[in-house]
């Protein structure tokens, strides 16, 4: 049986009873998310949060996150993005001492059964987009360089591909993305990067490997791929990735939608 374990993004939790853009109710839709991760047929073994955990970064709102998170059995990791505050992050989850010391962006190792999850912090903080410096990548070659045998992940905020929905493209990794790919070329042992930020499942590859992002568990971006399109958002089913891997078969990625829907249905069945 595989291993696998999930990764939730773009939960953008507020205060309780506020609506994000007046209209999404992203903590109930993060309660289904947990729900949902608590109901998979088989349990996870972590769970990871890529970034925009919260939406306006205020101490009260990683407070409500925390107690939305509650329920999950499993260990979680979280990551900060451009709607994140490092150190808010870290007065709340003061006992997640992964997080790192406050005023430095976040880095950290998480070694799974047969796979190792490494996160790496884009966030720059009043903007919305990305950016890796030297010390970051630095950091990051250092920490793939502990282990090349055991097959990778690396978690970050921002993708750092191209989606060509220009808009959120702006607001993209702007800075390290080169010397980004040059490290991951230096370890083969790295599958694949996942990320989140754009409020959709996009799958691409940078520097040889798959690529990805991940649903938000609340609204989605509205696909648009013409030049200079408004950003907008639909409320399309919410929904989160699954990452499975077995030692002899590598590492598959999942969309699971939270929700209730009609089924499963056995096939052939009356």
């Amino acid at each position: 049986m595989p291993r696998l374990f999930v990764q939730l993004s773009d939960t953008h939790i507020r205060m309780p009873g506020e609506l994000a853009e007046r209209r999404v109710d992203t903590a109930a839709a993060l309660a289904g998310g947990v729900a949902a991760v608590l109901a998979l047929p088989q349990p996870p073994e972590a769970v990871i949060v890529t970034g925009d955990c919260v939406d306006s970064a205020r101490t009260e709102q990683y407070a409500h996150l925390r107690e939305l998170l509650a329920p999950l059995t499993c260990p979680i990791y979280l990551l900060p993005g451009n709607h994140d505050d490092r150190d808010a992050m870290r007065d709340v989850f003061h006992d997640h001492g992964y997080l790192g010391p406050r005023g430095s962006p976040v880095h950290y190792a998480v070694s799974l059964p047969g796979m190792r999850l490494v996160a790496i912090d884009t966030s720059v903080a009043g903007v919305a987009h990305g950016e890796l410096d030297g010390d970051q990548l630095a950091a990051l070659d250092a920490t793939l360089a502990e282990d090349r045998a055991t097959p990778t992940v690396i978690a970050m905020h921002h993708p750092p591909f191209a989606t060509y929905i220009e808009r959120m493209d702006d607001y993209g990794l702007r800075a390290g993305g080169p010397q980004l790919a040059a490290v991951i070329a230096r370890h083969p042992q790295v599958d694949r990067i996942v990320s989140g930020h754009l409020h959709r499942a996009i799958t691409s590859r940078f520097a040889g490997i798959p690529a990805l992002t991940s649903p938000s568990t609340a609204h989605a971006l509205a696909f648009d791929l013409g030049a200079d399109s408004a950003l907008a958002f639909t409320l399309e089913p919410a929904g989160f990735m699954v990452h499975a891997w077995s030692p002899t078969s590598g590492i598959a990625s999942h969309v699971v939608h939270t929700g209730a829907y009609d089924g499963p249905f056995q096939f052939g069945g009356a």
